[in-house]
């Protein structure tokens, strides 16, 4: 049996409600850890441990007295740095919002605390939550658990690493370009990217903004696949604004493992990946096709992928500009104001998406729904499909200026944000997408496989994953953090 610190939030859960583990037990455990073994791997940044004290020790007295217990009664969990969380700073890894002091709990921890979960920390992010990497100038570096040096992956790093060290017994992030996924891949765990607005995201937000950001989602990172869905069970649903008529019911994975049909996307010009990632998508699509499932590794939605990607670019860089405050963006239209029309360099093109014109954003947001409307089609034939998530294992830290920083795939230079595109396939078309951890590769680091389905598919991917958990594709704990 895994130690308490490495199993998973429902199983701790369970513990707590049949008396056999404390909660203030349970809290305890995890911050001595914190205590201990976080120096290295700088993953918690901010913590409350008082107030959690007093939470613990109320769950341990609520379940004495036979109160009502939540499905998270008592489990301590540390949530990623963007949200709020009252009394404590949110700043996005911004240094001028170092004095950005939270009112309140977001939404989704509102949820998670009626539940029983006992907040007790966050979790680093890069600045602005716009880097395959965590580190910030307020909270520095986090490191990967698996070696140190390595990146834990962005902008939800700083929960993946805190998760697969054993220093929370679960997480939440958030995902605009794979900032859920690629954490879960390069550290080893689980992590879903909802459909979008699933989840509410009000309280995540450095502005205070309560309109829904496009592409942007909040979602669960975990050891387990079975966390995934109690967690996105108890955050999803309707904010008040939409309570009075809609009702959630999301369909779940009914079939057997021998009914699906399963395509297998393992490759693609436009973001090669490593030889390793594509064994373990195969890997993954081979264990499927044991259990009687159908694979087809020829299947494609009927859109081109360079115009997803395209359309995915601007649509992306749009909405993280209005991350931006007035003077930083009155900046990039000047910029955007001076440049050739001739010039289309990359950076070029970035400022262009940066600074739009709201006609442009309409064509594009237009060119968006017809992807949806193709991937929905293809659905109508295909279970799920199968993806890498990122190019390689974990990279060493690079905090060279974007512009001057590659990836290498097996020995050729690539563009450091090309990895962008596996993530943009789903979240371009508002699709959930589920990550799941197929072990370490040759090198040593972890290695995560894709799971994408349908708009409102989320328990079809999740609960996918769970099968696939069962046959072997499970959280291991990194060495030497037992």
């Amino acid at each position: 049996m895994l130690p308490l610190h490495f199993q998973s939030a429902t199983a701790i859960a369970r513990q707590i409600a049949a008396g056999t583990l404390g909660a203030r037990e349970a809290l305890e455990h995890f911050l001595a850890r914190v205590d201990r073994l976080n120096p290295r791997l700088n993953a918690v940044i901010v913590q409350d441990r008082e107030r959690a004290r007093a939470r613990a020790d109320a769950a341990d007295a609520g379940r004495a007295r036979g109160a009502p217990l939540g499905p998270l009664h008592g489990v301590p969990m540390t949530v990623k740095e963007s949200y709020d969380l009252a009394g404590t700073p949110t700043t996005w890894g911004v240094p001028e919002m170092r004095g950005n002091i939270a009112p309140q709990d977001a939404l989704a921890i509102q949820r998670l605390v009626a539940a029983g979960a006992n907040v007790f920390g966050k979790t680093n992010v890069p600045i602005r939550l716009a880097d395959f990497q965590s580190y910030n100038e307020i909270h520095g570096t986090t490191d990967n658990p698996w070696r140190a040096g390595r990146t834990p992956g962005g902008s939800s790093g700083g929960s993946a690493a805190a998760l697969a060290a054993g220093l929370t017994g679960l997480e939440i992030g958030s995902d605009i370009g794979g900032s859920i996924r690629n954490p879960a891949h390069y550290c080893g765990v689980f992590g879903h990217k909802p459909t979008w607005n699933l989840l509410p995201t009000r309280g995540h937000s450095l502005t205070g903004a309560l309109t829904p950001p496009d592409i942007a989602v909040i979602g669960p990172l975990a050891r387990s696949a079975a966390d995934l869905e109690a967690t996105l069970r108890l955050m999803a649903g309707p904010d008040l604004l939409e309570s009075r008529g809609l009702k959630l019911d999301l369909p779940g994975l009914d079939a057997p493992l021998s009914a699906l049909r399963i395509a297998v996307w393992r490759d693609d010009p436009l973001c090669p990946v490593s030889a390793a990632v594509r064994e373990r998508v195969d890997a993954v699509a081979a264990a499927l096709a044991a259990q009687g499932a159908r694979i087809d590794d020829q299947a494609r939605p009927a859109f081109d992928a360079g115009h997803s990607h395209r359309v995915f670019q601007g649509l992306l860089h749009s909405a993280m500009a209005g991350r931006f405050g007035d003077e930083d963006f009155a900046h990039l239209v000047a910029q955007a104001d001076a440049l050739d029309p001739a010039d289309s360099g990359a950076a070029a093109q970035v400022l262009r998406a940066q600074t739009m014109r709201a006609r442009d954003w309409q064509g594009l947001a237009e060119a968006r729904t017809q992807l949806r409307w193709a991937w929905h089609r293809f659905f109508e034939e295909h279970d799920v499909v199968l993806t890498p998530m990122m190019s390689t294992t974990a990279f060493a830290h690079d905090h060279a200026p974007f512009g001057q920083r590659t990836i290498e795939v097996d020995g050729l230079r690539q563009p450091y944000f090309s990895q962008i595109f596996w993530a943009g396939l789903a979240g371009v078309a508002c699709l959930p997408a589920t990550v799941i951890p197929t072990g370490p590769a040759a090198d040593g680091l972890p290695i995560g496989v894709q799971i994408i389905g349908p708009g409102y598919g989320d328990l079809r991917t999740i609960q996918l994953a769970q099968r696939l958990e069962s046959l072997g594709f499970a959280f291991q704990p990194p060495p030497g953090w037992d």
